[in-house]
């Protein structure tokens, strides 16, 4: 919608006189919105767009062109995005069929030209953008990035926009190891578990996190430890010597959250993540 007013004079001998000044407005034909299928995103992740038009005129609207920002900000003079996208991700679809003759340029920004709807069509393009490595990983980041759609029919670009949070929860993954590699009957055996965290929240004491195994060979006389604090068999864990069950109780486990750096001369996020380290040792 645009407004627009204008004001008429009428001069006699000299003397000039204005008119009331008078408003109107021209409603677009075209409209925009921008959705993200995705409630959230991750690191490294991805995150589904969707942006709907309709054209409610009894014109077609010709040359169109949708450009998206994909989120760019500016560190020092030099646009970074925080989103990333291929031709092969994107897709126009206009009344249901997919479009051959749009011209798809990945960018950053990503452009899409080429485009007619008919009146009283509807469009929807359709496009999966990978999170980089400049997108906000902290707790409470978040990506918001604007499509602008223009043609030499329009009075103004439309523009429409969606923000999307980044997951706030844990990302844990875990490595085993055996020391010494080789061993004879009777020897002690030392199990090392090492949690890692590249999340940006970290696992609690109140969280339910566990780890279980089944030692083959069974073992026996364990000792366990938690980031170097004995732990007590029945308090913080539970073991079976029959089966060579060994299973971590809830509410004992904690994984500090990854920090996050950003590089202040090229934007990018690196992780270091947060680390927890569990070992058992035991005879077999």
């Amino acid at each position: 919608m645009a407004i627009f007013s204008n004001q008429a004079t009428l001069t006699l001998d000299g003397v000039t006189t204005s008119s009331n000044i008078a408003y109107g407005e021209i409603l677009e034909a075209l409209t925009a919105t921008k959705i993200a299928l995705e409630q959230s995103y991750t690191p490294g992740g991805a995150v589904t767009y969707v942006v709907s038009l309709r054209n409610t005129g009894t014109t077609p609207i010709t040359d169109l062109t949708i450009s998206d920002d994909l989120g760019g900000t500016s560190l020092g003079g030099t646009p970074v995005y925080p989103l990333t996208v291929t031709a092969a991700d994107t897709a126009l679809f206009i009344n249901g069929v997919r479009q051959a003759d749009a011209v798809f340029n990945a960018g950053p920004p990503l452009t899409v030209t080429g485009i007619t709807i008919p009146a009283g069509a509807d469009a929807v393009l359709v496009y999966q953008a990978q999170v980089s490595s400049f997108a906000n990983p902290n707790l409470n980041g978040i990506i918001t990035n604007t499509a602008t759609l223009t043609a030499p029919s329009l009075t103004a670009p439309i523009t429409a926009s969606e923000s999307v949070p980044v997951s706030n929860r844990p990302e844990l993954t875990i490595t085993k190891s055996i020391s010494p590699q080789q061993v004879v009957d009777n020897d002690r055996v030392t199990y090392t578990f090492v949690i890692r965290n590249s999340g940006n929240q970290a696992v609690a004491l109140s969280g339910n996190a566990t780890i279980q195994d089944t030692f083959n060979p069974i073992l026996t006389d364990l000792e366990v430890t938690f980031n170097g604090t004995p732990w007590t068999e029945n308090t913080q864990y539970t073991y079976d010597q029959g089966t060579g069950l060994f299973a971590t109780l809830p509410g004992n486990l904690t994984i500090p959250a990854a920090t996050f750096t950003q590089d202040p001369v090229t934007g990018a996020y690196t992780v270091t993540p947060g680390i927890a380290t569990l070992v058992v040792t035991g005879t077999i």
